[in-house]
């Protein structure tokens, strides 16, 4: 009896890893993620957290792409605060948006003046190189709302910018995306147009909710979306607003998400349509060592009512579902994956990214991957050690499933020093499956770095 219990015991615990898989990213702390799709990809731009503070502590970054919006490609950070030569501390939240077949990406930043600054960054691809499109601040003038940039193109090809903490502001921006024309203007903030303002007293028309900070505008069938980050109870919620015209009136329509046990007192969401389907960004605190000040990107699919309105939007450990796959004869990058224990990532000039700091019973998990109706030969893998490697084992559907290859790795000279190895299968493997890469190995101290680990590919001959 005590040996059927355990095997329930371990059953279930392999399905609630495969299930889990919120937060998106685990390999680092990745808060305010603002989706962008291009070309049949989801692009996501992040902050990058780095946690054991008191406060947000931010120096650069990141970017990821998915084309099943389960399996996350890294692609590294491609700007930082060492980017913008006017830039000193807080690379806070920012947003991405093509124009013309270049990337602009809006930043924020405490400047060297010591007011927060709006900048942005340009690029021929979506994942970079980036540099500083202007040298200096699109938008600065001793303000401290300066933060959270959002930016839409409209029909006619007007492009909008808001941002603003406490306060809601915007410009339009000309055709080069890099400057912009008339007055800062400041949006009206009441009950009516978000819920409440900051300070209303009214007994008569008390507040409902209040505009915070992390605005996300986007258009969606002729109407006007304005998600913010709002005011509830122990923490922000995801509220918004809604008008027929770019620049407003605004109506305050309600809160998408409230009163989750996120770990974490801020929230900062964005919304898009993918393959038919729509989808809430945002972030929490719910990574081992989270928390308000260690926020990672989680993502949940909803429907619009049929007036447009937006619906209450629970946050799950289980995420979205799969809506591609990855065909396993093609290189695949490590550092795509739906789930990830005991690894980083790492970025260099030579490599460019790949996943580092294996330990002793960790694994990467990709979901979706389909064989086909033919099994393939053998398994491939670039791989480096520094000193002897260990064991890289290639599972079926869980940490604990099928064996189907393994790489006993010695080390190729350095970690930087990748090398491809390549084994046989020891079963036939087809159909869709998850596959899992679990890092192992013989007397080897459970602290100490295994490999590093940089694609994988299976092979039909």
């Amino acid at each position: 009896m005590k040996k059927h219990f355990a095997i329930i015991l371990a059953t279930i615990a392999s399905v609630s890893v495969c299930l889990a898989d919120n937060p998106v990213v685990q390999t680092h702390y990745a808060p305010d993620p603002a989706p962008m799709v291009y070309n049949g990809t989801v692009y996501m731009y992040t902050g990058d957290d780095i946690p054991g503070f008191d406060f947000y502590y931010m120096t650069k970054w990141r970017v990821l792409s998915s084309t099943d919006m389960v399996n996350w490609t890294d692609h590294g950070s491609p700007i930082a605060l060492e980017s913008f030569k006017w830039a000193r501390d807080r690379a806070w939240a920012a947003q991405c948006i093509e124009s013309n077949g270049k990337f602009y990406w809006y930043i924020c930043a405490q400047s060297t003046k010591n007011d927060m600054a709006i900048g942005v960054a340009v690029s021929d691809s979506p994942t970079g190189p980036f540099k500083d499109a202007l040298g200096k601040p699109l938008i600065i003038n001793g303000s401290w709302s300066n933060i959270d940039p959002t930016v839409c193109i409209d029909d006619d090809g007007q492009a909008y910018l808001y941002w603003g903490n406490g306060s809601l502001y915007y410009v339009k921006l000309n055709k080069d995306m890099i400057s912009y024309s008339g007055d800062i203007v400041a949006t009206p903030l009441n009950v009516e147009t978000f819920g409440g303002v900051r300070g209303n007293k009214s007994t008569e028309n008390p507040n409902k909710d209040s505009f915070v900070e992390g605005p996300w505008f986007y258009k969606r069938n002729s109407q006007y979306y304005m998600m913010f980050a709002g005011m509830g109870k122990g923490g922000e919620t995801l509220s918004y607003s809604t008008s027929s015209g770019p620049m407003g009136p605004w109506k305050y329509q309600g809160k998408i998400m409230e009163n989750q046990k996120l770990n974490s007192f801020t929230n900062h969401g964005g919304i898009i349509d993918y393959k038919g389907n729509s989808y809430l960004f945002y972030h929490s605190g719910l990574l081992p060592g989270g928390g308000s000040y260690g926020r990672a990107a989680a993502i949940e699919q909803f429907s619009y009512n049929p007036d447009g309105t937006i619906p209450s939007v629970s946050a799950t450990k289980e995420g979205v579902s799969p809506v591609g796959e990855i065909n396993p004869y093609k290189r695949v990058e490590a550092e795509t994956m739906a789930w990830s224990q005991k690894c980083s990532i790492t970025q260099n000039e030579k490599t460019g990214v790949y996943v580092s700091g294996t330990r002793l019973k960790g694994y990467t998990k990709v979901r979706e991957v389909n064989f086909g109706s033919q099994s393939p030969k053998s398994f491939s893998a670039s791989l480096a050690a520094g000193v002897d490697g260990g064991i890289l084992e290639v599972r079926l559907d869980s940490v604990a499933g099928a064996i189907i290859s393994s790489i006993q790795l010695p080390r190729t000279g350095g970690w930087d020093k990748f090398e491809t190895f390549t084994s046989e299968l020891k079963q036939e493997v087809t159909g869709k499956h998850d596959v899992y890469f679990c890092f192992n190995g013989q007397n080897i101290t459970a602290g100490r770095e295994l490999f590093n680990f940089d694609y994988w590919i299976f092979n039909k001959k």
